[in-house]
């Protein structure tokens, strides 16, 4: 299978990246333009093809790779399709502005390679902190330069990784929430940290006397525990059972509500996506499942009596008729089990 590495370029504030990156901007904005102008004429929404034909031969005159001006064109075209828009944001160049876009270079198959321990990339040698074991003189895919909000620059390699064996077999369902990270049907609970909750004081504080860099380094600590906890339980969770089940919360939708914070600060999404490529990679089956009334539902007599509604949410610990008394989540997490265990019976007989 294929993995994307992430790797921190040495040179923090990159001169010929930067140049290049406006460059990107502008193609963006030629092609949203372009297409915007198309819309309101009434003609045929653009293609990637067709964007690729009407900047043909500009890479000369902005002086960057003809290869990431056919890749420009063809995420812009996967973006606007993807988010259903006649066209999409501007990319800004400006630093000074508040809605200035983070750097990016995108590269063709075969472009960089790794010589020297540097990956060279139009001739230029970019070193970086490399945690992975890599062969010298290695080519990677299609990847990216990108550059995060403290100006650091990375490079994203996909690479073809081999397969591995997970060493468990045990099918387990995981329900998430915001008071724990998640619940397992087999009644452990991961703690969720809070990262953002703890840091917000001393972001407050820094956006108060307008710290903006101490702002961004803070904001830049909690990604990094955030994902650092979710790597290491989905890591766990993935070498210990042979099937993953999880409760399809909706993450988007309640991080419109007033459980904005906290459901962004449990990074539901990110621990969903990172479950799913490494049970892809460890050979386990992994299934997203309807979670409706998984709370409400014994998963002893599949009978509904569980707490219902926004009253019901104080409740944790419930007794149904059938005798047996559930923990609210991890009867959740049972239900779900069983629902992706039936699914995959389903498949099989199909």
């Amino acid at each position: 299978m294929q993995l994307t590495y992430k790797f921190r370029l040495r040179d923090t504030c990159d001169s010929e990246l930067t140049r290049q990156a406006r460059a990107v901007n502008f193609v963006w904005n030629y092609c949203n333009e372009t297409q915007q102008k198309a819309v309101n004429r009434k003609r045929k929404w653009l293609t990637w093809h067709d964007l690729q034909k009407l900047t043909a031969g500009s890479s000369k005159e902005l002086d960057i790779h003809a290869h990431t001006i056919q890749q420009v064109c063809q995420v812009y075209d996967r973006s606007r399709t993807a988010k259903k828009k006649a066209w999409l944001r501007w990319r800004v160049s400006n630093p000074k502005s508040p809605k200035c876009s983070l750097g990016w270079v995108p590269f063709n198959k075969g472009h960089v390679a790794l010589r020297n321990g540097a990956f060279v990339f139009r001739g230029k040698a970019y070193r970086a902190w490399v945690s992975r074991e890599l062969k010298e003189g290695q080519t990677f895919g299609a990847g990216s330069f990108s550059q995060d909000s403290r100006g650091h620059w990375y490079i994203n390699l996909p690479v073809e990784v081999p397969s591995l064996a997970s060493a468990g077999s045990d099918p387990i369902g995981i329900d998430l929430g915001l008071k724990d990270l998640a619940t397992i049907s087999t009644g452990e609970k991961i703690a969720h940290p809070r990262w953002y909750r703890k840091m917000a004081s001393r972001i407050a504080a820094a956006q108060r006397a307008k710290k903006k860099n101490q702002v961004r380094q803070l904001h830049a600590k909690v990604k990094a525990q955030r994902n650092d906890h979710l790597h290491k339980v989905s890591t766990r969770l993935v070498q210990s059972h042979g099937a993953i089940f999880v409760g399809n919360v909706n993450a988007s939708g309640l991080a419109k509500t007033s459980m904005a914070k906290s459901v962004l600060d449990a990074g539901w999404s990110a621990f969903r996506n990172q479950l799913e490529y490494k049970a892809i990679r460890h050979r386990v089956v992994f299934r997203e499942v309807n979670e409706a009334y998984s709370t409400q539902t014994c998963s002893q007599c599949a009978s509904i009596e569980g707490p219902k509604g926004v009253a019901g949410l104080g409740i944790r610990q419930w007794w149904c008729s059938c005798g047996v008394e559930h923990d609210r989540d991890t009867n959740a997490a049972k239900n779900i089990a069983r629902r992706g265990l039936a699914s995959l019976e389903v498949g099989a007989s199909a």
